[in-house]
């Protein structure tokens, strides 16, 4: 599942945005404002699992998931827990380094991790038996796209469109942003940035974070039923209150 981009605007200012593909019957219903560990956490809820894939917390935190390592895996379940509530499990640590070292991922099937952690980016892939982790330049763009669905030719692809689209857009902001996830691709039903694979998997929603000096926004997209919900949580860290 999962397109995602991440254009940084300024310092430690960016537009972060997910477009999710997956099961209608997994679509969220809207957004959560939760309590955890002393941090206030906002996120769009899967109705079955009672995770997410994607969330944001007011310590300057953000986290991300999508399906797969590098390649795409055979998905052999019963799993200890998931990715989803892991997502969730990430804030009950300090920072991404404590997670890194003292969460348990043995039984957790193989994903993507993208992390921003109080001005810090993080690209963490788990393949199931190792951890990779990268930490990433926050003033570079990035696209991920998720193996499980997405071949290397597709992949690319995306980043193809993506380049161009930059190019094409001087100035960026969310409503462009908002505008490549919503029509980007060539015409393919399948496999544009809105996609849709016969009646098993579609793009559900697209999920826009944008941190802006003391604050981060959500705005979650309901692509099944046109509803739009906006979320706002205040920043706490010294890190994001300096922001400019």
């Amino acid at each position: 599942m999962c397109t995602v981009t991440y254009i940084p605007t300024g310092k430690n200012k960016f537009i972060f945005t997910s477009n999710r593909d997956e099961a209608s019957k997994r679509s969220a219903t809207g957004m959560v404002e939760k309590e955890l560990d002393g941090k206030a956490l906002l996120f769009p809820q899967d109705p079955l699992a009672k995770g997410t894939w994607i969330s944001i917390s007011n310590k300057n935190q953000l986290v991300c998931i999508l399906n797969g390592a590098f390649v795409k895996h055979k998905h052999l379940p019963p799993y200890r827990l998931s990715r989803g509530i892991m997502a969730l499990d990430f804030f009950n640590y300090p920072t991404a380094n404590d997670f890194f070292e003292k969460f348990e991922f043995e039984g957790i099937e193989s994903f993507t991790m993208i992390i921003f952690d109080d001005g810090k980016l993080y690209e963490f892939r788990w393949d199931e038996k190792e951890k990779h982790i990268v930490q990433l330049d926050i003033s570079k763009q990035y696209i991920w796209s998720s193996c499980t669905l997405y071949t290397e030719e597709w992949q690319e692809k995306r980043r193809i469109w993506f380049e161009d689209w930059k190019k094409k857009n001087q100035v960026i902001d969310q409503n462009a942003v908002l505008d490549f996830h919503r029509n980007g691709g060539e015409g393919h039903p399948n496999f544009d940035m809105v996609m849709k694979w016969k009646d098993i998997v579609r793009t559900t929603s697209i999920t826009s974070i944008l941190k802006d000096g003391k604050q981060m926004s959500m705005r979650y997209e309901d692509l099944l039923n046109g509803e739009i919900e906006e979320g706002l949580l205040l920043l706490q860290n010294k890190k994001a209150a300096n922001d400019s």
